[in-house]
């Protein structure tokens, strides 16, 4: 009896010994995480935040559900999450190329813009319009969020080189030179009938210069690799990929491969990892889900030119389709592979963040904001230095916007 007692409590202790020896152990890297996460300056580079917050009824001020068709991002999300700043991008489809095309997506882009600014002025205690590297350092000690600008797509431009300066002065601090089509700027990595201007056009050179000139980075994302190649051979100053992986780990046109890698080195730039799942891994068919976005985009042609109650209604059948047909994710893990082989590639001092959320980026364990400290876990279990963290959460990034402001002569 006494030996079975004996054997009962080494048997316990024992269970006692291994809990502490597991459980404790990943408590304190939670804890250990969490805790770089809150001091370090986390910086998301891209979000389409702008296109939820031109729906009626949306407040970015409240807290919404994004299981419920809530957006990825609002000001109490981003302060549940962690994050510090964010880019709203200033996103317009491509039309057509004419002047007439021009005036409209100039008009609709200046509006955004202004929408922007009003509703994140209105809410001062919560946020304010950033301009520069140092105001997000300084509105995290005023534990405020960091709202910067950037123009998706330079379509909005037209042929008027004036209008990189005016937009310069509503607060973008980049250009993401192309969206998913051909432009007046240069060729896209996507488009499908092939390359305009192989690679970036005449005009687009007067941008790249123009940007340079005024101290706004050059975001690569989106455009073609001779496009890419171009801008290096034109710009003066760092660029950025504001949301675009690796290629040898996810073969998308979207995503840069190791030689165009080893070329942002060389210039100085940065690749910021995007959550959007397609470009994180390679996704299973769904042809159900594929068949029914292709016929939203044919009833109303590919959302061009449509009005604001046409795409209103895109957005709401969007929505619904997102509902009935749930897009499979990558996960938080699958993100890193890539961190990973930029950072094996390349080094520790050309990644950073940059999600997409609300322009289809998601992951399966960083679905919204709130789950952006997953993504500085996973680092933290891989090993990379606080100081390995601060570099891919923002510092990296403000490297590059510094160093434009530097050449531009505002520094």
């Amino acid at each position: 009896m006494k030996r079975f007692i004996l054997l009962s409590l080494i048997i316990a202790l024992s269970a006692m010994l291994i809990n502490t020896s597991c459980t404790p152990s990943e408590e304190k890297l939670r804890q250990k995480a969490e805790k770089i996460h809150r001091q370090v300056l986390t910086l998301d580079s891209h979000t389409d935040t702008p296109l939820r917050m031109m729906r009626s009824g949306f407040d970015i001020s409240q807290r919404h559900d994004s299981r419920e068709q809530g957006g990825k991002i609002d000001l109490p999300r981003m302060e549940e999450g962690g994050l510090d700043a964010a880019f709203f991008a200033v996103f317009l489809g491509q039309g057509a190329m004419n002047h007439e095309s021009y005036e409209v997506v100039k008009r609709q882009a200046i509006e955004i813009f202004d929408m922007i600014h009003s509703q994140i002025e209105a809410h001062p205690e919560l946020a304010e319009i950033a301009l520069t590297p140092e105001d997000a350092y300084r509105l995290k000690e005023e534990g405020k969020r960091a709202i910067y600008i950037g123009l998706e797509n330079a379509y909005p431009l037209g042929e008027d080189l004036s209008m990189v300066e005016a937009f310069y002065d509503m607060g973008a601090r980049y250009i993401t030179l192309s969206h998913t089509r051909n432009n007046q700027v240069c060729d896209s990595s996507t488009d499908p009938d092939g390359p305009l201007h192989d690679g970036l056009s005449d005009f687009g050179r007067e941008v790249v210069r123009e940007m340079n000139r005024l101290g706004m980075m050059v975001d690569v994302s989106h455009i073609s690799d001779k496009a890419f190649y171009d801008v290096l051979e034109v710009t003066k100053a760092p660029i950025i990929a504001s949301h675009s992986n690796a290629r040898t780990i996810c073969d998308s046109p979207r995503n840069l491969d190791d030689d165009m890698l080893k070329a942002l080195a060389a210039n100085g730039g940065v690749i910021q990892m995007c959550v959007l799942s397609s470009y994180v891994k390679e996704m299973p068919p769904y042809p159900e889900r594929d068949s029914a976005f292709a016929d939203l985009r044919q009833r109303y042609n590919n959302f061009e030119d449509l009005s604001d109650e046409e795409m209103e209604e895109v957005r709401r059948q969007w929505d619904e389709l997102n509902g009935l047909f749930p897009a499979p994710m990558a996960t938080v893990s699958d993100l890193v592979d890539h961190i990973d082989h930029i950072v094996n590639l390349i080094g520790i001092d050309y990644v950073g963040i940059g999600t997409d959320f609300d322009g289809g980026g998601a992951l399966e364990d960083c679905y919204d904001v709130t789950e952006m400290g997953n993504i500085t876990l996973e680092l933290v279990r891989r090993g990379y230095s606080k100081k390995d963290i601060e570099k891919i959460w923002a510092g990296n990034f403000m490297r590059v916007f510094r160093e434009n402001e530097k050449i531009a002569g505002k520094r």
